[in-house]
């Protein structure tokens, strides 16, 4: 597999992030109640691009709303969307910001 982890800057990329609300989003997959059942747990799909890295090797990515993240690149809620997610969600994935990618990187 090897070149398949490397991720670049640019990639988008598609994180599936574990939540709890009383309310899931109607975008929730894999939902069920919690322990005392007042809330549900539930995963949502985040559309970010890969903007820079750090020493240490991890993705800085951003968010559709501009927000930057850390992820480790071996962190399994991560994946690299394929060509189909690119072109099925073409419009959730971010426009990478490059001033503050400049920025982080200085």
């Amino acid at each position: 597999m090897g070149n398949m982890n490397q991720f670049q800057i640019g990639d988008p990329v598609i994180y599936m992030m574990t939540k709890q609300s009383s309310h899931p989003t109607l975008r929730a997959t894999k939902v069920s109640p919690s322990a005392h059942g007042d809330e549900y747990n539930y995963v949502v799909e985040k559309f970010w691009v890969v903007s820079d890295f750090t020493e240490e090797g991890n993705l800085i990515v951003q968010t559709r709303r501009g927000k930057i993240r850390e992820l480790s690149k071996t962190d399994p809620n991560l994946k690299r969307a394929n060509w189909w997610h690119r072109w099925l969600y073409r419009d959730r994935f971010p426009e990478i910001d490059t001033e503050k990618s400049e920025q982080l990187s200085a």
